[in-house]
């Protein structure tokens, strides 16, 4: 096939880069702060018109067609394209996989958070999230309305594993990430404060002020927790508003990413 390479050996040292999909501490340990993988059409279409550069790409022969005028781009121009077929495949990537569309792209550089707070009127804080699929339902909604960037705890899962990127539609991509250092947290919101950020704390708390009526300041960083413990006592005292989304009484809690949507929604409200 004019243009692509097709592989046969399952080991060829060529397809590093997809080895192991489904270990996320393997995938850590590989890629580092280096490279990342993205898969599907629309992540793809996202990675284009990113800052990241692409690497390599690893196709089904299925899937070659669709991906050819992709391969007209300047963007992919001198990228790899691996193909192989449905045997060779599970063996590269560890699992059963007939409709591949895998690329490996460089990680842009983190933003730091100076730069963050000084270029933004609303982030989201995120503390101790280590659900890949929540962080990306995060990330495409903050694209959605128009959050200006994502600030990570140390301990917040990886804002480019597979998983975080499929299911942020590829938003995530366009999503300038700055993470705190493990001696920054939590006084970093303190940096936010220095900045006039308001920081707004969700909980469901019973005394925390109703989303739907509080007032909106100028800067703001919403700040939400893992599923289950939510949110640390440190910061819920260094927060400067403990904020509330109103529920029914039958139900506990909501999916963290919901909350988050709604949150931004309003926020966003004129």
């Amino acid at each position: 096939m004019d243009g692509t390479i097709t592989v046969d050996d399952p080991e060829d040292a060529r397809l590093s880069d997809f080895r192991h999909l489904n270990d996320q501490a393997a995938r850590r340990q590989m890629e580092g702060d280096e490279y990342f993988l993205s898969e599907g059409w629309m992540s793809i279409e996202r990675l284009i018109d990113s800052a990241h550069v692409f690497r390599s790409v690893l196709l089904s022969p299925s899937r070659v067609n669709r991906f050819r005028p992709f391969m007209e781009l300047a963007e992919l121009q001198g990228v790899p394209v691996y193909v192989a077929e449905r045997e060779a495949m599970h063996g590269i990537v560890g699992f059963d996989l007939p409709r591949a569309v895998l690329v490996s792209a460089f990680r842009r550089p983190l933003v730091t958070i100076e730069q963050l707070a000084a270029t933004s009127t609303r982030l989201i804080v995120l503390e101790a999230l280590n659900d890949d699929e929540n962080v990306g339902a995060i990330a495409r909604a903050a694209r959605a309305f128009d959050i200006d960037g994502m600030l990570l705890s140390p301990t917040c899962t990886d804002p480019y594993h597979r998983r975080t990127v499929r299911v942020s539609m590829g938003e995530i991509l366009h999503v300038r990430v700055a993470r705190a250092a493990t001696d920054e947290w939590p006084g970093v919101l303190d940096t936010l404060h220095r900045r006039r950020f308001e920081s707004w704390a969700m909980t469901p708390a019973a005394d925390a002020v109703d989303v739907w009526s509080a007032d909106v300041p100028e800067r703001l960083a919403i700040v939400l927790g893992a599923e289950g413990p939510g949110l640390t006592q440190a910061v819920l005292d260094i927060a400067t508003r403990r904020v509330r989304i109103p529920i029914s009484p039958s139900v506990d809690s909501l999916n963290v990413g919901h909350a988050a949507a709604i949150t931004f929604a309003a926020v966003s409200r004129r």
